[in-house]
């Protein structure tokens, strides 16, 4: 089974105050934190090694993990001096992976058990199409709890597409599994994985699995207490 990563470096400003002291992925959602429902739903597909990078409040985060044991291994990464954004955050984990294409991972989805076969087909699509190197879950924005997201993709035979003069149906769910060798040139330190997946797009080398889930992904304090409204949290 791939290994993944969690990203969990954010500030979460978005959902200020709450974030204030308590940092995003240790939000609580029924008796679970986002971070623990990402752990579990890891844990049960068949993860046996997970790195997360941490920041923002990282002793809450690293003291959390270290209460919990969680049975499989974690590798915690510790940006010190700057956060080092979506795609430095990765580059700077790099090493724990090889060369194999790994699973990155947002824990500000709710994650459940619905996503386990998308999540093969995100395997599947890596291993199978030499010209891969990154595979995303999109999913259309009328799916979206949060009807304020807008659209970051379109899907056309697979491939991911960005265009400015078209409108944009898809959102990036917060799971991809992608090709370590693409991090290979980059000199930055600091940058989006925006900059990774638009060169992919260039290239044609950018995959997408659409997922057929209602998408609830806790991005404001708003959206947060309404779905703690919506599933009697």
């Amino acid at each position: 089974m791939i290994r993944a990563m969690i990203l969990s470096a954010g500030y979460g400003k978005r959902l200020n105050p709450l974030t204030l002291k308590c940092p995003k992925p240790l939000l609580e959602i029924g008796k679970e934190t986002l971070l623990s429902n990402t752990i579990n739903f890891l844990e049960k597909y068949g993860v046996k090694e997970i790195v997360i990078n941490v920041h923002f409040l990282s002793d809450q985060i690293i003291n959390y993990l270290n209460k919990k044991n969680f049975n499989l291994s974690i590798n915690i990464i510790k940006e010190e001096d700057r956060i080092l954004d979506t795609g430095g955050g990765v580059l700077n984990a790099i090493k724990y992976f090889a060369d194999e294409p790994f699973l990155t991972i947002n824990p500000d989805t709710l994650w459940n058990d619905n996503y386990y076969d998308e999540l093969k087909l995100l395997e599947q699509k890596i291993k199978q199409d030499k010209k891969c190197k990154c595979t995303m879950l999109v999913v259309d924005k009328e799916k979206s709890f949060d009807k304020n997201l807008k659209g970051d993709f379109n899907l056309i035979k697979d491939l991911i597409t960005k265009n400015v003069e078209k409108k944009h149906q898809l959102i990036y769910t917060g799971m991809q599994i992608i090709d370590p060798k693409v991090f290979m040139d980059y000199k930055e330190k600091v940058f989006s994985i925006n900059n990774i997946w638009d060169q992919l797009i260039k290239e044609e080398k950018l995959f997408g699995v659409k997922s057929k889930n209602e998408f609830y992904h806790i991005s404001t304090l708003n959206i947060y207490e309404n779905l703690k409204k919506k599933f009697n949290y």
